[in-house]
């Protein structure tokens, strides 16, 4: 289940808030400089409540500066309806299949107290497969703690954006990372779907430590809490994390090129590590300022 917690700090497409008592909080900020632009990255948590003061001075004046707001994905109407499409398409189980079905029997006590703490109704998820079921209950569990799709860094920034005039791009389309929420492998779509049922018994005391670490700008423990709950599952962290860096280096590497300034905002944990995206683009030559 770890990660699916690590998607609510590297995916844009869902974003439920969850309460927390920081209310000031200063995210890393990485300024990668080119020959005639200059691109500004900033770690995106999409689940903030309302009041979070996020905005330090090297923040705003990233903003002040930029002339084009980048994103890992589209959130508009016609994006979240493809969404929404897929979903339809891949989310279902087979005509005759019930999720308690597939569920082994140590693991059915689990998914009950887990429904009934969720306060979604059994009918609600026994069709789903897993990956989605386990995203249904997470969710469910975090509205619990003031859900606002609106108060998340990128939805903020985006809003700004284009009340600005500013243009938006965006990193990756809504098929590629669908692509990280559905995955083919389905016995260890299950086996993670069963060893995470105990952790969305405590859903404030798994996300709390990501957020807080975000907040005070601590990219060390971000890193350690992020990456290393992925150590367990290598092909979700290569599939989440690793594969989409690598294929977002080029593009921002493409901006440094161009002239103007680049406000990049992603999930915190595109950010963290020696497969981060500072590192990256340290490896590829380019010239970095910030933690």
């Amino acid at each position: 289940m770890r990660r699916f917690f690590a998607l609510l700090l590297s995916l844009s497409l869902l974003s439920p808030s969850l309460s927390f008592a920081q209310t000031v909080a200063r995210p890393s900020l990485w300024h990668v400089r080119g020959a005639n632009a200059d691109v500004y990255l900033l770690g995106s948590v999409h689940i903030l409540p309302p009041g979070v003061q996020w905005r330090s001075k090297p923040i705003r004046d990233a903003i002040a500066r930029a002339d084009v707001f980048v994103f890992e994905v589209p959130q508009d109407a016609e994006a979240l309806a493809r969404l929404q499409e897929m979903i339809a398409a891949k989310g279902m189980l087979p005509p005759g299949q019930t999720l308690r079905d597939l569920l082994s029997p140590s693991a059915r006590a689990d998914f009950d107290a887990v429904l009934a703490s969720s306060g979604l109704a059994a009918s609600a998820v026994e069709r789903s497969r897993p990956w989605l079921a386990g995203l249904q209950l997470l969710f469910a569990q975090i509205a619990k703690h003031n859900f606002a799709v609106e108060n998340g860094v990128d939805a903020q920034l985006a809003a700004h954006a284009m009340k600005a005039g500013k243009p938006l791009r965006y990193l990756e389309s809504v098929e590629q990372q669908f692509a990280v929420l559905a995955p083919e492998d389905r016995a260890l779509e299950m086996e993670q779907f069963e060893a995470g049922l105990k952790d969305l018994k405590d859903i404030a005391g798994q996300v709390q430590p990501m957020v807080d670490a975000w907040a005070a700008g601590d990219q060390k423990r971000l890193d350690q809490l992020i990456n290393g709950d992925l150590e367990r599952f290598p092909a979700a962290r290569k599939a989440l994390l690793e594969d989409r860096n690598r294929a977002w280096l080029p593009q921002i590497s493409a901006m440094l090129k161009e002239k103007g300034t680049f406000l990049v905002t992603v999930g915190a944990g595109h950010l963290t590590g020696s497969q981060g995206l500072p590192a990256l683009l340290r490896k590829a030559g380019h010239k970095v300022d910030g933690p």
